[in-house]
């Protein structure tokens, strides 16, 4: 590998002539880019593809992620939206989001732009699961979902308990019409 200097590096540079090879997770620290799509062809430092986009940030830009500043230019670690030019990040904030919101969910965090967002930085070596966005697939909202389901009178009646809720009848519970986050068993609240 010629980032580490360790044997068992099987990633070679595409370039022809190159025979600069290096292990995927060296790739960063050596500036390399493996491009996660068609071929997945990978690149050294010196052969990676760079962004054509002109653009330059303004003084004190930061990235639209972490709000950190970036660098004065585009390079390896800095990188620029190809639809707006004004949305600067960083390659590890942009890689982050792209794990988070997934190839469905993906794109420019300032212009939104999807297409010609997505095109770039897959050239440009992120990698974008084919999932759905991270906060679809856990349960994180689940409990958004849940309807109260115990009886919150001071003295509940009911043989089976605060937990126990029939269909109909005394031991229907019967929900604030308001926030729906409490509740009373009919006969518990003398209804």
């Amino acid at each position: 590998c010629f980032v580490c200097g360790e044997s068992g590096a099987a990633i070679t540079c595409r370039e022809m002539g190159c025979d600069r090879s290096f292990h995927l997770p060296c790739a960063v620290e050596g500036g390399c880019i493996t491009q996660f799509f068609g071929l997945y062809r990978s690149f050294c430092w010196e052969h990676r593809p760079e962004q054509a986009v002109e653009a330059a940030p303004e003084e004190n830009t930061t990235c639209l992620i972490c709000l950190d500043p970036v660098g004065d230019r585009k390079s390896y670690s800095t990188m620029v939206c190809p639809a707006c030019k004004h949305a600067w990040f960083h390659r590890g904030c942009i890689q982050k989001q792209a794990i988070h919101v997934g190839f469905s969910c993906f794109c420019c965090p300032h212009c939104q732009n999807e297409y010609r967002f997505l095109m770039e930085m897959l050239t440009m070596g992120i990698r974008l699961p084919r999932r759905l966005p991270s906060w679809e697939n856990s349960h994180a909202y689940a409990a958004l979902s849940e309807r109260h389901s115990r009886c919150d009178a001071s003295e509940c009646l009911c043989p089976g308990g605060r937990e126990q809720a029939e269909e109909e009848g005394p031991w229907h519970l019967l929900l604030c019409c308001s926030c729906a986050a409490e509740g009373t068993h009919r006969r518990c609240s003398c209804l």
